[in-house]
């Protein structure tokens, strides 16, 4: 009985001391970074995916600034994720209306934060994005890849959303 008695103290206090440690941070990766510049490769083919990392992007946004680095973000859509930044639907089910929805959502709440979008006119003429239909703020390119070299020829970051 004894032995269950220190058995149950020992659990007990473990679970305690590890809900007591601090929230994780960035801290040794951010050490000395006043800016965060980073530019995300967004080339998605689900609508439910884009929905979700743009969701995550916002989230990363708002980590940065926690952590008390200005963030300094670009979109830029490339391929197939032309189709779902854009206002026509035609191409998609019903049943991803929604994502689309919570992604004009997340492109609304970026751009009001100061986030740069862009679209490839490659990506958007190989699928019929017509310019004028793109959703507000995000701006055509010639090329996302010339765009994405140029950004890392300046230092930002290049995240991959495949």
């Amino acid at each position: 009985m004894k032995l269950l008695a220190v058995l149950y103290l020992t659990l007990t206090l473990s679970v305690v001391s590890l809900s007591a440690q601090a929230e994780p941070t960035d801290t040794r990766a951010l050490e000395g970074v006043d800016q965060g510049r980073v530019v995300f490769d967004l080339n998605n083919n689900d609508p439910e995916l884009l929905a979700l990392y743009l969701m995550v992007i916002r989230e990363t946004f708002e980590d940065l600034t926690d952590q008390g680095v200005e963030p300094d973000m670009i979109l830029a859509f490339r391929g197939r994720a032309v189709t779902m930044i854009g206002e026509d639907r035609e191409r998609f089910e019903l049943t991803e209306f929604d994502h689309l929805d919570a992604i004009e959502g997340h492109i609304a709440a970026l751009k009001g934060k100061g986030v740069r979008m862009e679209s490839c006119s490659v990506a958007t003429r190989l699928f019929g994005v017509d310019h004028g239909e793109l959703l507000p703020g995000i701006e055509p390119v010639r090329n996302t890849f010339v765009s994405l070299t140029g950004y890392q020829a300046q230092s930002y970051a290049v995240i991959p959303i495949y």
